[in-house]
């Protein structure tokens, strides 16, 4: 069984800042002033329902959308104001599984964890490359998948391929993007632990996109409950839940009854 160090969360190393954050889409006000900090070394699990603002916040991280005022600070860079090239180099600081995995349907799985690096980093040699797809494949437990196609693989196979993928560039932040989506419980178990596992081996801090409580429960250090745009607690899960806010019991009930 692998083993590694006890994770420390450094709470002096803030690597994304979120600060008085809105985004709206014509009349609709989806994000209302949103602030959190991410720790160097920690788990956040943004839970919500769907159409609560989730994946707009995460859009917004990474550069996919422009905020309508507040400031979003990822890894000391103030994202907003970043030209193409410097927001690029950026984003190659930052692991994105995608909620559909987003496999190459044509390549196989070597050919799709492969293509990120021969695209991104010059002068590989062919065994450094293959080194660094099975070292990732091997961490996601699927090493023995590496010739199939994504059309041969489970659900749950693709996103774990899908988050290797992102670790091929060995980033600093991963985000999540729904992992646990669509998937059955004892599947969607596996890939909970397997974030956890992404954490404690490669030393990464992650926002984690949730509907999904469990997922949210055993995957983040914090949890940062959105509703309706705004925040209706972040903190710890027992934290979060142990409260009498009807909303927030609402939440619980929704998930669990």
């Amino acid at each position: 069984m692998e083993k590694y160090s006890r994770h420390i969360i450094n709470k002096n190393e803030t690597v994304i800042s979120i600060s008085k954050l809105y985004k709206s889409f014509d009349n609709l006000e989806v994000l209302k002033g949103i602030s959190f900090d991410l720790y160097k070394g920690e788990n956040i699990a943004v839970l919500g329902k769907s159409g609560s603002g989730k994946s707009v916040l995460i859009k917004i991280i990474s550069g996919l959308l422009s905020p309508d005022k507040g400031k979003v600070i990822v890894l000391g860079q103030d994202v907003a104001n970043l030209n193409r090239k410097n927001l690029d180099n950026l984003r190659l600081r930052i692991g994105f599984s995608f909620q559909n995995s987003a496999l190459y349907d044509s390549m196989n799985v070597y050919e799709n964890l492969a293509f990120p690096l021969t695209m991104n980093v010059k002068n590989l040699s062919k065994n450094k490359i293959d080194n660094a797809v099975e070292e990732v494949l091997d961490s996601v437990g699927l090493l023995e998948k590496i010739n199939q196609m994504p059309s041969d693989l489970s659900g749950g196979q693709r996103k774990r391929i899908g988050i290797a993928r992102t670790l091929i560039l060995n980033p600093e932040i991963m985000l999540y993007d729904e992992p646990t989506s669509g998937l059955d419980p004892i599947t969607s178990a596996g890939i909970i632990k397997l974030i956890n596992k992404v954490q404690q081996k490669y030393n990464t801090s992650s926002l984690i996109i949730t509907h999904d409580l469990t997922c949210a429960k055993r995957s983040g250090n914090r949890i940062a409950l959105l509703n309706d745009g705004i925040f209706l607690k972040v903190g710890e899960f027992d934290e979060v839940f142990n409260n009498n806010n009807e909303q927030i019991k609402g939440f619980f009930n929704y998930n669990f009854l």
